[in-house]
């Protein structure tokens, strides 16, 4: 079974998540002492456009779906962010989602703003040509906002390269050429990038070893535990179990799986393929709860499944030396202090699992120059970006004296409010 890469998101608040993301916001920006007029324009996004999508139904009749698509900042360059599919879709969640991608994409010093896009639909409920005739639909209101220089989309939930190789298609036919790097995501026939689905989960690699080489921690005598056996998650704990890491612990929706003389992530990952994407019934370990999975005495804890795994209830009982969130918010606001008190280096989302949007820069910029990059340059690049990012994070946690996460905001908000002030213009 293929994994789809997913550009992952921050922690969707049940009540708003733009005030989710907007409380982390805060705290950077009381730190750094911007200006009330620069607070202004960093949160409020630059653009904001919601479309009604008339689509034929495969019965006849005609449904109309809402879609939006939100550019927080352009100022850094194009904006970048994916497409969700999801009924849940509203314009809050995707204005929190958007200015969460220029944060990411600043903490990673590439050249792109944030935006993000979604339609309000069940794809689980749709054919394939429903699907594609709405994708088609979207492209086509969007045509004033999307494009290679202005904002390029990519794959997110209910999405993934056939989404992206219609918006390639109804796109190119609106300009009467091709235009392949309007989106990023794209099949590897139409331009996409070699390296890309396990980008995410090699950075969260080069996050840990960063984090493990501050700690002066020997990765061949290190253990890990890695909950979600997902796209990020089992490209982590492989990469991990490579450069000598003891993986003894994964797990996904049916359960844990632990062994303590280390799992064989190999024959995890081919059972998972062979077993219709489940790790249900894996015989290389003894089966725990994912709970459990949370509290065993490892160095490092990778949660990579989904948010709010780690809450005020369940911080206290949390033993690893260090968490390296390859999911989207894996940790709650609640649990912060808990695990700050406690001593645990965390790499935050923002910064651990920004290998994915790196590996899609470097798609845009392959086809841009009408060149394709061998995956060992691809590899090389992406882990020297991931590696760059959390010096910079790291050092500034130690300048300010605050949490990694903390950091990574003001790393962040600083670059994109100097920008604004050498700019100028308002």
């Amino acid at each position: 079974m293929a994994m789809a890469y997913i550009e992952p998101a921050p922690i969707k608040d049940k009540e708003n998540p733009l005030e989710s993301m907007m409380s982390r916001f805060d705290a950077a920006a009381r730190m750094l002492g911007i200006s009330d007029e620069m607070y202004d324009i960093l949160k409020v996004p630059a653009r904001q456009v919601i479309v009604g999508l008339p689509v034929t139904m495969d019965n006849g009749a005609i449904r109309v779906f809402e879609g939006y698509r939100v550019i927080h900042s352009n100022i850094l360059g194009p904006a970048k962010g994916g497409i969700r599919l999801d009924p849940g879709v509203n314009l809050d969640e995707v204005r929190a989602l958007a200015a969460w991608m220029t944060w990411k994409c600043a903490v990673v010093d590439i050249p792109y703003g944030g935006a993000k896009g979604g339609i309000a639909c069940n794809p689980r409920e749709m054919s394939a040509g429903e699907i594609e005739r709405l994708i088609r639909q979207y492209t086509v209101a969007m045509l004033d906002v999307i494009g290679p220089d202005r904002d390029i989309p990519a794959p997110d939930m209910g999405t993934g390269p056939r989404e992206m190789a219609w918006i390639v298609d109804e796109y190119s036919k609106s300009k009467g050429m091709t235009i392949n790097n309007v989106v990023t995501g794209k099949p590897l026939v139409l331009g996409g990038s070699l390296g890309r689905t396990e980008a995410t989960g090699r950075g969260v690699t080069v996050a840990a070893l960063s984090a493990m080489d501050k700690l002066r921690m020997n990765p061949y005598r290190a253990t890990a535990a890695i909950q979600g056996f997902g796209n990020v998650g089992s490209f982590a704990a492989e990469l991990l179990h490579e450069r000598g890491v003891t993986v003894v612990a994964i797990s996904d929706i049916s359960g844990g799986y632990y062994n303590p003389k280390g799992i064989d992530i190999t024959a995890a990952m081919s059972y998972r393929n062979a077993n219709n994407g489940t790790l249900d019934g894996f015989s290389g370990a003894e089966k725990i709860t994912n709970e459990e999975l949370l509290s065993l005495a490892v160095d490092v804890l990778v949660p990579a499944a989904k948010e709010d795994v780690i809450t005020d209830e369940n911080a206290g009982s949390i033993q690893a030396k260090m968490i390296v969130e390859g999911a989207n918010g894996p940790t709650s606001a609640s649990a912060d202090e808990i695990i700050n008190s406690k001593g645990i280096l965390v790499v935050p989302d923002i910064l651990a699992n920004a290998g994915g949007v790196t590996v899609s820069y470097f798609e845009w910029v392959q086809n841009r120059i009408g060149y394709k990059w061998t995956l060992d340059r691809i590899n090389r690049r992406a882990d020297r970006v991931m590696k760059d990012a959390f010096d910079r994070v790291f050092e500034t946690s130690q300048r300010f004296q605050v949490p990694m996460r903390l950091a990574a905001y003001i790393v962040a908000i600083d670059k994109v409010a100097s920008t604004y002030k050498y700019r100028g213009g308002y």
